[in-house]
């Protein structure tokens, strides 16, 4: 059951998202303002390259704090650079920390490697500039995002990560967990969503058995030598037990993982209504852990 206060106040109507929707819901989706972003003059920000990706850089009062790249949601298919900010612009203005966030290509116009190609292109360019090592974030497809980039970047020696905050994350293109296939109306994000995004970027491969973990973070055999990790969901989440398993999976290798399952938490439930009593719980949380790995 999603968290009553939730459920009066966000709207659980919108149909599955299909291939023939992308276009009409990235053209509705919200649109984040520049009020939204600087928190009452609190944040600066600018539009900056990383090497052939723009991105936005929310910076507190103009200088540089620890760094954090945050990749946004949108099913892999919907999104910009500006999405999720609404919320996590807070970090800059509460944390102090320097925000960096790259607009990636989006499936299926650019299927996978595009999109993680991209998100990780801006990881080398935040080193290359003279950021230090990151925190890297990401919600929803970002989530799954920042746990490939993560992942890429243990693979292939650097650069360096501080840790991976990973926010109802969609890690797994096979949707075989059993809350992948309970939800699939009432809720913000139901099972069809879930196969039209994962079948957008990877087409047929989709739940196939030749599916990279940079595409689909699952898919990884050995989740080891990752840094400080923290995963949180709603309950009432189809990505509640692929991310719960990721966690376990990380502790399995004596690896540092924090994990929370927000009771009565649909998908996004913390974007959608930021105000509630649940969502404020979430957000405290992720500010706490991000206080002590920064």
């Amino acid at each position: 059951m999603i968290d009553p206060e939730i459920a009066a106040r966000a709207d659980l109507t919108r149909p599955p998202l299909t291939a023939a929707g992308i276009a009409e819901r990235r053209r509705t989706g919200r649109v984040v303002t520049d009020a939204e972003l600087t928190r009452d003059g609190s944040v600066t920000f600018t539009e900056e390259d990383a090497d052939g990706v723009p991105v936005l850089v929310l910076r507190p009062n103009g200088f540089d704090g620890p760094p954090v790249l945050h990749l946004h949601g949108g099913g892999m298919v919907a999104g910009t650079r500006r999405s999720d900010l609404h919320v996590l612009a807070e970090w800059v203005s509460e944390l102090g920390v320097t925000l960096v966030s790259p607009e990636y290509r989006l499936a299926p116009e650019h299927p996978h490697p595009a999109p993680v190609r991209d998100c990780y292109r801006t990881l080398t360019w935040m080193q290359r500039v003279g950021f230090p090592p990151p925190v890297v974030a990401g919600t929803s497809a970002g989530g799954g995002l920042a746990a490939a980039v993560t992942l890429m970047a243990r693979d292939h020696g650097g650069p360096a990560v501080r840790g991976q905050l990973l926010m109802c994350p969609m890690l797994d293109d096979r949707c075989a967990t059993p809350s992948s296939h309970q939800f699939l109306s009432g809720t913000t994000w139901v099972r069809a969503s879930n196969l039209t995004g994962w079948t957008a970027l990877l087409g047929d491969a989709r739940g196939g058995p030749d599916v990279s973990p940079y595409a689909a973070p699952a898919r990884a055999t050995d989740l080891s030598g990752l840094p400080p990790t923290y995963v949180d969901v709603g309950s009432v989440d189809v990505f509640r037990d692929e991310a719960v398993d990721y966690a376990a999976r990380i502790w399995r290798t004596g690896g540092d993982a924090e994990l929370h399952v927000w009771p009565g938490g649909c998908h996004g439930f913390d974007q959608l209504v930021p105000d509630a009593v649940l969502s404020r719980r979430a957000r405290a949380a992720r500010m706490e852990w991000l206080r002590k790995v920064i």
